[in-house]
Order: structure tokens, then C-alpha cells, then sequence
């Protein structure tokens, strides 16, 4: 574990200079924008609240190559990559911080509150599919894993089980599991501790897994409880027993554990997702079929069930025409609404964000771990030594990645509500499950034509571009939101062929002003203002030209 007193200390403070900087990390950055600037261009001409919903339907000609491309090569890849990014750039601060023998948890705790704050601003003033507030919750729950004690954690899970107790807070209930997840991270990563020849991870997983099984089985012997709540609970108990196996058989060497937990953490959610709906989709009946004629229910169990079923139909039914109504009012407002009627909208849907990135944030945790991996083992610090294992997750992640996606488009595209819903969370699923090693097999590819001998080196012209990424992220919403929504140009709506040619645009200007933009300042506007917060201090902005003092040559 890290010596917290060296992590907390107060010491002198100070924003990296730009000379100490990893090209490879900035230039990734800039390719990752792209990616996320021609993913995010779709949400500024539908609602962002239909993300996750496949393919626009009705695309035909140019317009649906251009969308299928950007739906299995593009979506779930780029904001992943992100977020690798936002973990090595954790561990870069980290080990910054410990080499000068500086404070880190303090300052990195403003940096969380900053970035919170700008993705608060940025969904409301501009647009709902913001990701800087996921990161910023995300990144809490990565501390807690890194740094946080057991009262931390068991002092999150009854606050946040407190605040779910409250008429209408019910949704922050989510964070508990997240949180109680977290903290078996946090045992894996620093507790070294064995009992009964077990990690203190396996320990306690067994265990719980144990009292599932038994709660399990004294429902269903004693009918108490709610019947259905057993199943879920024995497939709890499963996953914790392989998670502690898992965590057993995988415990050394302990620097490599940030990426195992990290990997592990990705196939778990989306993994199980895939194969959870796939059992349901392949040995279900077709959905939208007309239903076969079933026996009536006859059983006081067999009523309860088909009522239980009924309602859950009537729910779902529900649910469906909320999120419609939703959406088509979301439309209406960004299209033809003015800005002031956008700003209301967005504020009233932000309230309901926080809960609901608990979850999330869990999700984007394991991603920052990878990250952390990759700086902290020395790879990203000396990646021209280490071109055979950028070249090897190239030639593994990119077609693993791509080929999962694919093979779900094959299932389903688009999703229709009330058609093909499991069939499509099984498609999302598996391409949810290949974002992750693709993104590791972009980011390497970057990384080989980096160090290549060929032209294909000349992506290093993206660096500057990278190094502002916040004020470049943002600036494309600004663009974006003026270009397209109602109180703009009112181009909402347009085909997403010309959206990618819009991006490409957007992103080459970028790149030329950040260039300049660095030859004559050390930072961007809000990298300047970030590091500032970060650092509670103004770092200077301007490129200090004064020539130096001659020296008298000797005699």
C-alpha cells in the first residue's frame, strides 16, 4: 500500500511542465477525440437520450454505410479509450506526486470537483451526452479502491442506503452493490492478508456467496420472501465464488493486479449482459411472434406467477411509452426550442443523473485501473521498447473487438421497443463486450504508427490536439449545438454521411488552432483553468520568448 502521509503532505505544488509530457499519450488522446467528436455528432441530430439504441431506422444509401460504420467501429470504442486515458493520466499525476514527495489525494480530489463541475456546465448549457461527470463519479469510486478504508467504504454503503430510503431517492440504492463491488476491488488490490490459506478477497466472497446460497435455498424450502428474488441470488453466489477463485489463482505478482481487476470488472457486467440475454433470446420464443396458446394457470403458485408476469408486461409497457414520450419531447425542444427552453430541459434531467452514474462509474472504475496499469508497469513511460506488445494487442483487440460487435449486428441493429428487445441487449451486449479490447487495439495501432518509419508517424501532429482535450471536447459541443439544434443554424436532423464529414471539418480546424494555440501558450484555456483548481495555483500561461542573459566568453 501507498504511504498515505507521502500522498496527503502538503509540499510544493506544480503543474507539469510541458517538456516532461508523454508524446504517446497526447497523441492517442488527439486520435481519441476524433473518434468521439464523430460518435457524438449523431446525438446533436436525434435525442441524446436514444444512445443506446442502435442504428437510426430508415437509413438507406450512403447514409446507413456511414452509420453502420460508426455503430461497430466507432461506438463504445473511443469514450473507452477515454477512459483509458483518464486512468493513465491518474497514474501519471500519482507518480509525479511521488517522485517530488507531494501531496496527491488532496489536489486530485479538486481536480474530481473541477471536473464535476465542467460536466455539470456542459450538460446543461450545452448538450445531455456528456461523459465528464461519469468520469468525475468514476474517478471517486477508482480513490476509494486505491486509498479508501473499510469505514469509508462501510460508512458510502449506509449513507447511500439511508439517502435510497428517502421518498423519490430510491435510484441511489444502485450505489450500494458499486460500492460493496469497489471494496472487494480495494481487499484484491492492497490487502495481502490470508486466512484459512485464502486472500482476504476470496475470504470474503465466499463467504457472502455462502449466505446467498443458504437464503436462497430458505426461501424456496419455506416459500417466504419473494420467490422470484432466489434465482438471482443463486447467480450471485456463482459469480462471487469465480470472483474469488479468480482472485486466488491471480493474486501475484500484485503489480499486475490493477489490470486483471480491470479486465475483470469489463467481462463481468458486459459479459454476463451477453450471455444472460442470449439464454433468454435463442430459447425464448421469437419475439414479436404472436404468443402460443399456454395452459391456464391452475395452482394458487402458477397464478401468482402469470400475475406476477402481467404486471412486470404492463411495467415494461409503461416504461416504454415514458421513454418514447421522452425522447419525442427532447426532439422537439433541441430542434425547434430556443436555448433557454434547452437549459430548463437539461437542468430537469440532469437532477435525475447522479444516481444513475453509480452504476456507471463502477463500469468506467475498471477502465481507469487498465489505464493505471499500463503508466504505472512503465509501458506507456517507454513505449518504443515495448512496440511487440502494442503489436500484439493491435493484431488480438482490434479484429476480438470488431468481430464481437459484428457478430451481435448479425442478431440486431437497431432496437425496436417492444420487438426485439432481448435480442437487441444481446447484440448491445457483445458489442459492449468488444469495445474494450478494441479500444486497447486503436490505441496500439496509434501507438505503431507513432514509432513507424513511414509517414504513418506523422500522427504526432495530433499531440497538440491532445493536449487540450478538455477545451477541444467542449468546443466541439459548442460547434455542435450552434451548428445544429434550433436556436443555431437549426441544421438538426441532417444524414449522417454529411455529420461525418462535419466532424472530420471540425477536428482538422482544431488541430490547426491548437498548434498555434501552443506555440504561443503552455496550456489550453481550460487545462490552464483545471491545473489552477487542481493545483490552487495560477500557473503561468504564456510562453516565456525572453532571450537569455549573454554569457562573457572567457579570455
Amino acid at each position: 500500500m501507498q504511504d498515505t502521509a507521502t500522498l496527503t503532505s502538503p509540499a510544493s505544488l506544480a503543474p507539469l511542465p510541458p517538456g516532461q509530457r508523454i508524446e504517446a499519450l497526447d497523441v492517442v488522446r488527439g486520435f481519441a477525440l476524433i473518434g468521439i467528436c464523430l460518435m457524438n455528432l449523431d446525438f446533436f441530430n436525434r435525442s441524446v437520450l436514444s444512445v443506446g439504441t442502435g442504428l437510426p431506422p430508415g437509413l438507406t444509401g450512403i447514409d446507413y454505410v456511414a452509420a453502420f460504420f460508426t455503430g461497430y467501429f466507432v461506438t463504445g470504442k473511443f469514450w473507452t479509450m477515454f477512459s483509458l486515458l483518464f486512468g493513465m493520466g491518474f497514474a501519471v499525476m500519482l507518480t509525479r506526486a511521488e517522485e517530488a514527495g507531494r501531496a496527491f489525494i488532496q489536489p486530485y480530489l479538486r481536480r474530481i470537483f473541477a471536473l464535476a463541475v465542467f460536466g455539470a456546465a456542459h450538460h446543461i448549457l450545452l448538450w445531455g451526452g456528456d461523459i465528464l461527470f461519469s468520469y468525475a463519479v468514476a474517478a471517486l469510486f477508482l480513490l476509494i479502491a486505491m486509498y479508501g478504508g473499510w469505514k469509508t467504504i462501510v460508512g458510502g454503503v449506509i449513507l447511500l442506503g439511508c439517502i435510497a430510503a428517502i421518498p423519490g431517492m430510491n435510484d441511489y440504492g444502485s450505489g450500494v452493490p458499486s460500492l460493496l463491488v469497489t471494496g472487494l476491488v480495494a481487499l484484491y488490490l492492497r490487502n495481502d492478508t490470508r486466512r484459512f490459506g485464502l486472500p482476504a478477497v476470496s475470504l470474503v466472497a465466499f463467504v457472502v456467496a455462502f449466505l446467498l446460497v443458504v437464503a436462497a435455498v430458505v426461501m424456496l424450502a419455506l416459500k417466504v420472501g419473494p420467490q422470484g428474488a432466489a434465482v438471482p441470488m443463486l447467480g450471485g453466489a456463482g459469480v462471487l465464488s469465480l470472483l474469488g477463485w479468480l482472485a486466488k489463482r491471480y493474486q501475484d505478482p500484485a503489480s499486475r493486479r490493477p489490470l486483471r481487476a480491470g479486465a475483470v470488472l469489463w467481462v463481468l457486467v458486459f459479459g454476463l449482459m451477453s450471455v444472460g440475454t442470449g439464454i433468454q433470446y435463442f430459447l425464448s420464443q421469437p419475439e414479436g411472434q404472436p404468443a402460443a396458446q399456454v395452459k391456464a394457470p391452475q395452482t394458487a403458485a402458477e397464478k401468482e406467477a402469470a400475475a406476477a408476469q402481467a404486471k412486470q408486461k404492463e411495467e415494461q409497457a409503461k416504461h416504454r411509452k415514458q421513454r418514447a414520450d421522452s425522447i419525442a419531447r427532447d426532439t422537439v425542444v433541441v430542434s425547434t426550442g430556443t436555448y433557454a427552453e434547452g437549459v430548463a430541459l437539461r437542468a430537469s434531467q440532469f437532477l435525475k443523473r447522479p444516481p444513475r452514474e453509480l452504476g456507471f462509474g463502477m463500469v468506467l472504475m475498471g477502465v481507469f485501473l487498465i489505464g493505471t496499469w499500463f503508466v504505472r508497469s512503465g509501458v506507456m513511460a517507454n513505449t518504443g521498447s515495448h512496440l511487440p506488445l502494442f503489436r500484439k494487442l493491435a493484431m488480438v483487440g482490434i479484429p476480438l473487438g470488431i468481430g464481437l460487435g459484428l457478430l451481435g449486428s448479425l442478431v440486431a441493429k437497431s432496437h425496436i421497443a417492444g420487438v426485439n428487445d432481448t435480442g437487441f441487449q444481446f447484440a448491445f451486449g457483445l458489442l459492449m463486450l468488444g469495445s474494450l479490447p478494441a479500444s486497447i487495439g486503436y490505441a496500439s495501432l496509434v501507438i505503431l504508427a507513432l514509432h513507424s518509419n513511414s509517414w504513418f508517424s506523422k500522427v504526432r501532429v495530433l499531440a497538440p490536439f491532445g493536449r487540450m482535450a478538455l477545451t477541444n471536447y467542449l468546443t466541439q459541443s459548442l460547434v455542435c449545438a450552434v451548428i445544429f439544434y434550433g436556436w443555431g443554424f437549426g441544421n438538426f436532423g441532417m444524414g449522417r454521411a454529411a455529420q461525418l464529414g462535419v466532424a472530420l471539418s471540425i477536428c482538422a480546424v482544431q488541430v490547426v488552432l491548437c498548434h498555434w494555440w501552443l506555440s504561443h501558450f503552455r496550456y489550453g484555456p481550460l487545462e490552464w483553468l483545471w491545473r489552477a483548481v487542481t493545483y490552487m495555483k495560477l500557473p503561468a500561461m504564456r510562453i516565456d520568448r525572453t532571450p537569455a542573459a549573454a554569457v562573457p566568453l572567457p579570455n
